[in-house]
């Protein structure tokens, strides 16, 4: 049966497409060239063609997380969880107000990633219409739950990238097919047209996703725990619920919650440890993991490791003096106290907020921050060998003031602050200094799960219902449950803080929220009711990040001297120009707060198809 979308009157700029493979923000991309990633005539007559345009779809998908300032860096800076803890240049996303424009660098390990996220957002969009435009071609397929196997799993990729560009950017391009010659005429759809044709596909591809894959495939559980948010965002608040319990209830996982895999046999470690070892992520013995990408030093497309100890670790090899005065530690490997080996070498680009260091750990006995798995400042020590022999600090834990009160670290934002080591240590043995290794990573997992149906029950007025859930994730890390009188959506944000840190990306999550309030008209915790049509003038996202943070707008400057501003509009980010501007022949609307949104026009409200399953 031919599913291929008749599109005769959405056309769309998919600039991801124009640029074919590249994603920089230079002007070769201007240049018109083909678009099939693949070579069709050779490659798309069998299945295992087919497939080989979803393992492109896998590999996008692995490389938010990898590398030195990966963009899921970019997710936690634009939240509460984190700030750009870079302060030796100008050019990072720390006034925001200033550098987060239309025609910024958008794209750069030393600037932001948003501009990743558009390009290969519609790359993986690309790879997965590539499928579902060419489902019949092949004429081996063994039976028809084969065939509809390989359509389902390009929908859930595709959905997932539309799902991340409805909640960063708002109304964006909808592609439905392969898109085989170049195209300068299209136009942005609205969000909700496009998240319910999401939906949709993700209802019928339910039925022919197995429950279990290989690891680093779509299972069913991954194609659920999608269409939960895609509900959710939708504000299908009972739809959402009915999957989770599909899911959670009903599937093969369950939290983990007893010892297991390589470091079980270690009376000094815990079940939170364990969760976190790259080695125990991928076995099926984790019923948590619903799925992952795998990252490993053979891997195709090996981007070098995760290098979250260099991204998210703080900047302690320097900037950090003893009482006395001398420089107190070194980053250096294969010295006496070697620090370095242990913790990493950060340079301290994502900084955690005191929100996330301190404000939400409201348990002494959680896990997550007992002693091991999170580290202090205080819990290193001086280990400059220079000053060994002549200052009495050596090997003494570091002091963040000495007894005049004179503060003792050069650069606090970049060098002095708290961290998850459980789950940002990750042995690095191709680096004297390691800065984190070749790994698998979750990219959802049952924990989440959890807090998704929460959230649902919050949503439909359930609040002891809410509470079980996250108490389910709570207890397993040693806290204390929560009753019902406790919930609000603060306490599922401040959950999914400790639990998903460095996993989510919580940007999109936290717009997410910020949209069903204004769709709903519900009062947040705060008092406020929100609405769509001030969006971007008053939300709950900008609320939320000034209400708990102390950077954004106080007047918080870093050594270079530019100042932390943050702005309502930054709810949603821009357009890239770059994209607008070669859409000659049609138009793409700009986000309020923005260069070019006087220009904006109505949205695309309807989709003509002939597409049928």
């Amino acid at each position: 049966m031919n599913i291929r979308s008749k599109m005769n009157s959405i056309k769309i700029l998919m600039t991801g497409l124009i640029v074919a493979v590249t994603s920089g923000c230079n002007e070769d991309w201007l240049e018109p060239q083909p678009l099939s990633f693949f070579s069709p005539e050779n490659t798309y007559n069998e299945a295992s063609g087919l497939w080989a345009a979803l393992v492109a779809c896998e590999r996008n998908m692995r490389h938010e997380y990898t590398g030195d300032g990966s963009p899921i860096l970019t997710e936690h800076i634009f939240t509460e969880v984190a700030v750009e803890g870079t302060t030796d240049k100008s050019g990072p996303a720390q006034d925001m107000n200033l550098l987060i424009t239309p025609d910024a660098n958008l794209n750069s390990v030393n600037t932001n990633r948003i501009g990743w996220y558009w390009y290969e957002g519609y790359k993986g969009i690309k790879y997965a219409n590539t499928v579902v435009s060419r489902i019949d071609e092949p004429q081996d397929y063994e039976s028809d739950a084969e065939r509809n196997h390989l359509l389902a799993t390009a929908y859930f990729h595709r959905s997932l990238r539309y799902y991340r560009l409805t909640q960063q950017f708002g109304d964006v391009p909808l592609i439905l097919e392969e898109i085989i010659e170049p195209k300068l005429d299209f136009y942005s759809t609205e969000r909700t047209v496009i998240l319910r044709k999401m939906k949709e596909d993700l209802e019928w591809g339910e039925e022919w996703i197995p429950e279990v894959m290989d690891r680093g495939r779509v299972p069913k559980g991954a194609l659920q725990h999608l269409l939960i948010k895609i509900n959710l965002a939708l504000g299908e608040f009972q739809d959402a619920l009915d999957v989770a319990n599909r899911l959670i209830d009903g599937g093969p996982y369950s939290l983990m919650t007893e010892r297991f895999g390589v470091d079980a046999g270690d009376p000094t470690k815990n079940v939170i440890w364990d969760l976190h070892r790259p080695e125990n992520k991928a076995p099926f013995t984790n019923t948590e993991a619903i799925l992952l990408v795998m990252d490993r030093v053979d891997t195709d497309g090996n981007s070098g490791g995760i290098i979250t100890m260099r991204n998210a670790v703080p900047f302690w090899g320097s900037n950090i003096n003893t009482p006395t005065g001398n420089k107190g530690t070194s980053d250096r490997s294969g010295i006496e106290i070697d620090q370095v080996t242990e913790f990493g070498r950060g340079i301290g680009r994502l900084r955690g907020t005191w929100y996330h260091q301190s404000m939400i750990w409201d348990d002494e006995n959680d896990l997550r921050h007992a002693p091991g798995n999170w580290m202090d400042m205080e819990d290193l020590v001086y280990n400059n060998p220079d000053i060994k022999e002549n200052d009495p600090y050596y090997n003494q834990n570091l002091e963040f003031r000495n007894e005049e009160g004179v503060v003792l670290v050069v650069d606090t934002i970049r060098s002095w602050f708290s961290w998850p080591h459980y789950k940002l240590f990750v042995p690095d043995a191709q680096r004297n200094q390691p800065q984190g290794g070749p790994t698998d990573w979750y990219i959802f997992r049952l924990a989440e799960s959890y807090l998704l149906r929460a959230e649902a029950k919050f949503w439909l007025g359930d609040l002891a219902g809410a509470a079980s859930d996250i108490n389910a994730v709570r207890t397993r890390a040693g806290a204390a449950p929560y009753t019902a009188d406790e919930i609000n959506i603060g306490t599922v944000l401040d959950e999914r803080a400790r639990e998903l840190y460095y996993e989510e990306p919580r940007k999109t999550e936290l717009t997410r929220i910020a949209r069903i309030f204004a769709m709903t008209g519900k009062t947040a915790y705060n008092g406020k009711s929100y609405n769509e049509a001030d969006f971007s003038k008053d939300n709950f996202y900008y609320d939320r990040i000034m209400e708990v943070t102390d950077y954004y707008n106080k007047g918080v400057f870093t050594r270079h001297g530019d100042t932390y501003t943050l702005s309502p509009y930054h709810v949603l980010w821009p357009i890239p120009q770059n994209a607008i501007n070669s859409n000659t022949k049609g138009h793409l609307n700009q986000n309020e707060g923005y260069n070019g949104f006087e220009n904006n026009i109505p949205p695309l409200t309807t989709i003509e198809t002939e597409e049928g399953e």
